[in-house]
């Protein structure tokens, strides 16, 4: 095997592990509103503060470019141990207020994880980046599904499923730091540059990359944060609903794939608009079918999963090609920051719709969202950078 699709798949890997710890509350949430009889708006906060977690993190490291003076597979390891640590403490906690901290923590951390892997694994691919970081979200991806599936599979207590996704996160690290490598077209680690910051955000590619990104990160996080309640009234067994929403958030994995070969062949722009179109037509419909015979939810969310994260590692991929090599992890933590403070609305917003008008209005509310991204990627296909 070539070494760079080793170390693709060994960074992949890790990243499947080290991702592990994020939804790992919405697996269990059932058993944490009986334990600690969470209201609807705390049951959201356990998800929505990882989100504000991970913006304060990025924030940190983008304006001290900490992802570009630490060597990335380091900083994983760094990120995964925090995450990891952060995450069991709730068992100890165990209580809401406690929770709130310690998911917070694990959101911050996660931050020093997920774009610090983007950046080393492209220092590995110049031709096939697209793909490369489509395999990269396609970790990213069954990382954020596998405490479902361990919910699942195990019909285990909270405190274990979360014990379990800390010891996978952790994993994860210490397989980035200790097996993998970095690439041969890694940029060297960079000064800090306060005006970096200024110069990325200049550039008119990046600008419409964060557009196409701000609408997918309005969609994306909303859908997999609440797929598993979705689940659980189109079936009574709590597990199915589990499995159902596994497979559904892991069905992204091939789409990450599938657009990460179109856009390597064809165009980036023209990959995450496709993907785009399609994931607005799901998030109109799919709520709308709760009701129906089960096989057609579970379709429908299935196709929705595959197309709703398709678009997201082309958005990296873009920034990565048109920024100073040297700033990529700060450019892509800029990015990131930015779209994960609008999933706290979406998140926060869904339940409620829900609670007032049912399934179908409360998905409804994420269809702008990929609607202006593929807005963005449309004027970004019509760009003079589009062909480079």
């Amino acid at each position: 095997m070539p070494p760079e699709r080793r170390e693709l798949v060994a960074l992949a890997v890790a990243l499947v592990l080290a991702m592990s710890t994020w939804f790992s509350t919405a697996a269990v949430l059932g058993q944490l509103r009986s334990a600690w009889a969470l209201t609807n708006t705390q049951a959201s906060w356990l998800t929505i503060v990882v989100q504000i977690g991970f913006v304060v993190g990025a924030v940190v490291s983008s304006s001290t470019n900490l992802a570009d003076r630490i060597p990335p597979l380091r900083l994983i390891l760094i990120g995964a141990s925090g995450a990891a640590v952060a995450n069991a403490s709730i068992v100890a906690l165990d209580a809401f207020e406690g929770a709130v901290v310690a998911r917070f923590m694990t959101g911050a951390f996660l931050a020093l994880v997920y774009p610090p892997a983007l950046k080393s694994i492209s220092g590995w691919f110049i031709k096939g980046r697209g793909v490369a970081l489509g395999v990269m979200i396609a970790a990213l991806t069954i990382g954020s599904a596998l405490p479902h599936l361990i919910n699942a599979l195990g019909g285990l207590a909270w405190q274990a499923t979360l014990l379990a996704a800390s010891a996978l996160t952790i994993t994860g690290g210490l397989i980035a730091d200790r097996r993998c490598l970095p690439g041969p077209h890694t940029a060297p680690s960079a000064p800090f540059d306060p005006q970096q910051i200024g110069r990325i955000v200049r550039g008119r590619d990046f600008r419409l990359a964060s557009a196409g990104y701000f609408g997918h990160m309005w969609e994306l996080y909303a859908m997999w944060a609440w797929i598993a309640a979705f689940y659980g009234d189109v079936f009574s067994s709590s597990r199915v609903a589990s499995l159902a929403a596994f497979a559904a958030i892991g069905s992204g994995a091939a789409g990450s794939m599938y657009a990460g070969l179109m856009s390597d062949r064809r165009s980036r722009p023209r990959a995450a608009g496709l993907a785009m179109k399609w994931s607005a037509a799901l998030a109109l419909t799919t709520g709308f079918v709760v009701d129906a015979p089960w096989p057609v939810p579970v379709a429908a969310g299935l196709v929705w999963g595959f197309w709703v994260v398709a678009d997201s590692a082309q958005f990296s991929a873009i920034v990565t090609e048109s920024c100073d090599p040297r700033y990529a992890g700060t450019a892509l933590t800029m990015q990131l920051a930015a779209g994960f403070v609008l999933t706290v609305f979406t998140i926060f917003l869904v339940p409620v719709i829900r609670d007032a008008a049912g399934w179908g209005w409360a998905f409804a509310l994420l269809v702008p969202g990929p609607v202006v991204g593929a807005w963005a990627m449309h004027r970004l296909e019509r760009a003079p950078t589009a062909a480079r």
